[in-house]
């Protein structure tokens, strides 16, 4: 929750809370549902609703409540002001093109990455992954090479809000495991994890550094066991990774 101070205006808190509680798991949940998991009430919730309705955000059938198109936009703005995105996807085309796996941009937002963009492959995952999926920093390759190079207060924020919950067969479970993954991935330039978030899942993430030599995302790529061993996908997979990022550093002005 944010720090409270006398500019801060709870309104708009509660108005995103409600428009977070419409997701995947709710994707067209009721008044009531909406306020038990908001925990506001229900004439608050009833309100905000009206609201966000009136802007174009939410629609209602019946008593059911849904997402609108224009909620896209919020995104889209996202992407627009942000150069990185835009430099972002001609350098995962080509990491696609050379190693015929998806390949993402991530970008750390609390103690979660966010997927800001992805060029996929026409593969069967069973994790589902697209443009906006959250998925915690410490299981996650892209997690790892954003927080290597970050500095020690953001590290240690996200060390207190993870969970260490164990996604897959070789999750970390541990503070004091993530500081030594974290030096191996400083140590070796890049971070490779493997059925960490997920069985199967063997991923390659390498950093993205800005003018001012600040690491502000991560070009990442992912495999299946099915199809590769993690000895073979670095021995593949990382020379490109490493040229892609250092080129989208370059696009967007990193001289090293």
């Amino acid at each position: 929750m944010p720090e409270r101070d006398r500019d801060y205006i709870q309104s708009i808190e509660r108005g995103f809370a409600v428009l977070l509680a419409i997701d995947a798991q709710r994707p067209s949940p009721t008044l009531t549902e909406l306020a038990t998991e908001t925990g506001l009430p229900r004439s608050t919730v009833q309100r905000i609703l009206h609201t966000l309705q009136m802007l174009g955000y939410v629609a209602r059938s019946g008593g059911r409540w849904s997402l609108a198109p224009r909620v896209l936009s919020i995104g889209q703005h996202y992407s627009q002001s942000h150069p990185l995105i835009e430099a972002a996807v001609p350098r995962l085309l080509e990491v696609t093109e050379k190693t015929q796996e998806s390949a993402s941009l991530g970008v750390l937002d609390g103690a979660d990455v966010v997927y800001a963009a992805r060029v996929p492959v026409r593969r069967i995952m069973s994790i589902n992954v697209s443009v906006g999926t959250r998925v915690p920093a410490y299981a996650t390759s892209i997690g790892r090479a954003l927080l290597a190079w970050a500095p020690a207060e953001i590290v240690e924020r996200v060390v207190a809000e993870s969970t260490f919950q164990k996604f897959g067969p070789e999750t970390i479970s541990t503070a004091a495991e993530l500081e030594q993954e974290l030096a191996k991935v400083r140590e070796q330039g890049y971070a490779l994890t493997s059925e960490e978030l997920e069985k199967g899942l063997i991923s390659l993430a390498a950093p993205v550094r800005d003018a001012g030599s600040m690491v502000v995302g991560v070009i990442a790529c992912s495999t299946s066991s099915a199809r590769n061993t993690p000895a073979r996908f670095r021995e593949q997979a990382v020379p490109c990774i490493l040229a892609a990022a250092a080129a989208l550093s370059a696009d967007i002005g990193y001289v090293d």
